[in-house]
């Protein structure tokens, strides 16, 4: 991946793109064509094994790659997509890679963007918690994972700054934006509150001041939507009735749900836990809105203390190993999946691993049904003013609870043991962060080449004791 350009120079660029800039503006268009489907099944494949870092770092990369680089979906289209996914149940980068895949190639695309999106990172998890239950936390590995977090601090720091110059438009959208940080950071309040607020907010200004929610430059990005193959002014064919498409999505997400029960009643032992598993896990992935730091808390609390899965300090150190993996956080699920049976069944390897597929399965198959059932609402909601003033407001809490993540992340990075304090200041882990910022911003250097050179810089840091 190159790293972001400057957003001004984009904006530029955006108007006049694979082509010479006296090109007729219809002929521009006729030369923005669908990507081959190997050609994305490429890119979600790699994505799947490079996006480190959780949510944030997730949507940098989809935002550079697809909007900047690639130029498959304009910024518009991007924005208006993720505030729609912030909205569902699950995880809302796995959801909005899900709607991309699905604008670009049908549901084909959008499944096997979801499933690539996730299978690197369950592979991964597997193999980390085979290692971790046969030999413990290998000290080694943890310092490789260590040397990455100081870059994914630094991808994370420039994707706040970009979607902040492109979402935060106006004074409505600035102000919600930092009262949604202030009420994560220094109070404490949930994402999912935080969004509802925004919502109710959107929905009152939408009544009694409608023209408080337009951002000032809305007639002037209609530039910035030309050159993509997505874009908001795409014309999209009639999609059937919202009744008759959902209830054919029910039947088949049914039918999917039910497939691999009867396996587990005839071919496996004690059906009584496997059921308990999937219920749980369906019911996880249903009630639980605003990304993985909604999720996790509930599976933990149910899996620990109800249901004695796994102990407190497992799930902690499963958190740990999740962290380190690519793909979403929420993928922790698995690692929950992997010891419920490696402890159910007396530590069979088997068992766990058939948890953590099992697990993974029914965690993220419900995200395909809601964006698959949502998706018609997202190109009926398009161009509607009011709507997406709110939906606006909605993107607004995405950058705030950014900065909140990021904040976070960057005190367990830079700071000992998370105590913020110039005693406790890792300089090595600071330095990283900045020069990593060098790399991305100056000298756009792609993404592979970081990881690996943070890759080295872990093994450095532990092979020399620092």
């Amino acid at each position: 991946m190159i790293g972001y350009r400057d957003m001004t120079d984009f904006c530029v660029e955006a108007t006049t793109p694979f082509s010479d800039p006296g090109l007729p503006r219809d002929e521009v268009f006729a030369a923005v064509q669908r990507p081959p489907f190997i050609e994305a099944l490429w890119f979600w494949f790699k994505l799947g094994w490079i996006s480190f870092g959780g949510t944030a770092a997730h949507i940098a990369i989809m935002h550079d790659e697809l909007v900047q680089k690639k130029r498959w979906i304009s910024n518009g289209k991007f924005l208006h997509a993720l505030s729609h996914c912030m909205v569902l149940p699950g995880p809302e980068a796995q959801q909005l890679a899900i709607y991309i895949g699905w604008k670009l190639h049908g549901k084909r695309g959008g499944v096997v963007a979801g499933t690539l999106f996730v299978l690197p990172s369950m592979f991964v998890l597997l193999g980390l918690s085979l290692i971790y239950v046969k030999f413990g936390n290998i000290p080694w590995i943890a310092a490789m994972f260590n040397g990455l977090k100081p870059a994914v601090i630094a991808l994370v720091v420039i994707a706040l700054h970009n979607l902040a110059r492109r979402a935060l438009r106006g004074p409505v959208q600035s102000g919600v934006a930092v009262a949604a940080f202030a009420c994560m950071f220094f109070f404490d309040v949930s994402l999912l509150l935080v969004m509802l607020g925004a919502i109710a907010l959107g929905i009152v200004l939408a009544a009694l001041a409608p023209g408080l929610l337009y951002r000032p430059s809305a007639v002037g990005a209609q530039e910035d939507e030309d050159g993509y193959y997505i874009s908001l002014h795409s014309v999209t064919p009639e999609p059937e009735p919202l009744l008759k498409t959902a209830a054919k999505l029910a039947s088949t997400f049914l039918l999917l749900w039910l497939l691999p029960l009867p396996a587990f009643y005839f071919f496996v032992e004690d059906f009584h836990f496997w059921k308990s598993l999937v219920l749980f896990f369906t019911k996880a992935a249903f009630v639980t809105i605003g990304g993985s730091y909604t999720v996790i808390p509930y599976v933990a609390q149910v899996a620990v203390l109800k249901l004695h899965w796994l102990t407190s300090s497992q799930m902690t150190e499963g958190f740990a190993l999740a962290e380190t993996t690519p793909g979403p956080l929420i993928i922790v699920v698995a690692f929950v999946g992997f010891m419920a049976g490696y402890n159910h069944f007396h530590g069979s390897l088997c068992m766990g691993t058939l948890g953590l597929i099992a697990t993974t399965f029914y965690t993220f198959l419900p995200c395909f049904f809601f964006v698959f059932t949502g998706a018609p609402l997202v190109e009926k909601t398009q161009g509607k003013q009011r709507i997406q003033g709110v939906l606006g407001l909605i993107t607004a809490v995405v950058v705030g609870a950014i900065l909140n993540l990021t904040l976070f992340l960057g005190k367990a990075v830079i700071f000992q043991r998370g105590t913020v304090a110039f005693t406790q200041l890792d300089a090595i882990s600071l330095g990283w962060v900045i020069f990593s910022l060098v790399l991305l911003q100056r000298f756009k250097l792609n993404l592979i080449y970081l990881i690996l050179l943070s890759v080295g810089v872990g093994f450095a840091r532990y092979f020399v004791g620092v």
